[in-house]
């Protein structure tokens, strides 16, 4: 639904029809969407029209962000670490321990 968003208004019908739901699960679905912010319905006469909020998913893409390059460092470094291990550059850790 938020996809179809993207590319402008619609009604409660038109997100339902892509999908094997009725118009009242669509309408709770489109609810969900609402409350969290993501998107936002005017009421037309008897048509409900939605719009996507942007606003929340930027904020969201950005903290996704910094977590994704976080992460993204610390597996290059393990997967630097795992090499040099694989071709015997790595000190051992546990030299000198009599464990």
């Amino acid at each position: 639904m938020l996809r179809d968003l993207t590319r402008g208004e619609r009604t409660v019908s038109e997100l339902a029809e892509p999908f094997a739901i009725s118009l009242a699960a669509a309408s709770k679905h489109i609810k969900v969407l609402e409350n969290a912010g993501l998107i936002r319905r005017e009421v037309r006469g008897r048509t409900h029209l939605c719009r996507l909020d942007p606003g929340p998913l930027a904020s969201a893409h950005q903290w996704l962000s910094f977590y994704e390059q976080f992460w993204s460092g610390r597996l290059d470094l393990l997967e630097q670490l795992l090499h040099e291990e694989k071709a015997g550059k790595s000190p051992n850790p546990t030299k000198g321990d009599d464990k």
